[in-house]
């Protein structure tokens, strides 16, 4: 929720944000982002396809595989935005959700938290939305809303069940053979790293909570992340240091950006 909410080979260098993302573990059969990657993060507003980044982190629903083929053919990596752990009035699957299943609102205008103990109900709905991803033809996916246990959802939500959803949703991404993202989560990234492929985190600088996310980096796995509050200038050198794949965005997520 966008806040207002190693080892593979002992000779790598450390990288930059400029990083290419096309070296892959041999044993996976998914792509795997490594520290220092740089990306672009575009959820509103016309698609800018000409900033020069290996990997784009767009809308699932709001763009077609067409849209995702032009990204590869430049060369581009391409992950699909969807909201997993809450729900959104405005997506065309919005029907499909009952009502037992929809908590309080999450402060995103027409959002609310999902009841994430009910497998049973959102691992088909989820699989569908993960199958879309797949059908377009998405290298990754960003499940977000995945920390709803720390949230005041409106349902008794423990650890466990977030850790249970969590993984559900990585399971789902890998066995469509696409990455996965784990979504802020700090707190469980220790019990979650293995279970996915990169993080996205927002506002570890304003927060200091970056060093949270080292078990990534030392997994060799990217972090992307951003900022809106902050400068540049005040958690960029930090950022170079921690490998972190890092700009500073606005909370519309339109095409705007400022990378490290």
């Amino acid at each position: 929720m966008r806040r207002p909410a190693l080892s593979i080979a002992l000779l790598l260098l450390l990288t930059a944000c400029t990083s290419s993302p096309d070296a892959e573990p041999e044993a996976r059969d998914h792509w795997q982002p490594r520290p220092g990657t740089a990306w672009q993060w575009q959820l509103s507003g016309t698609l800018d396809t000409s900033v020069d980044v290996p990997v784009y982190d767009i809308d699932g629903f709001d763009h077609t595989g067409a849209t995702v083929a032009r990204l590869h053919d430049d060369g581009r990596k391409v992950i699909c935005y969807l909201s997993t752990g809450a729900w959104e009035d405005f997506r065309p699957d919005a029907g499909e959700f009952p009502k037992s299943v929809l908590g309080k609102g999450n402060g995103w205008e027409g959002e609310r938290w999902l009841d994430i103990r009910e497998t049973e109900i959102l691992e088909p709905l989820m699989a569908e939305r993960v199958d879309m991803c797949r059908e377009k033809g998405f290298d990754a996916v960003e499940p977000d809303n995945m920390d709803g246990y720390k949230n005041e959802t409106g349902f008794p939500l423990t650890a466990d069940d977030q850790l249970r959803y969590n993984r559900l949703i990585a399971k789902l991404a890998h066995d469509r053979g696409m990455a996965v993202g784990l979504k802020n989560d700090l707190d469980q990234i220790p019990e979650l790293v293995d279970d996915f492929d990169f993080a996205v985190n927002e506002q570890c600088a304003q927060y200091g909570e970056c060093a949270d996310n080292q078990p990534f980096i030392d997994a060799d796995k990217a972090v992307f992340h951003v900022e809106y509050e902050l400068p540049a200038e005040r958690f960029c050198d930090d950022s170079r240091e921690l490998r972190l794949s890092s700009m500073v965005k606005k909370y519309e997520l339109g095409a705007w950006r400022e990378a490290c």
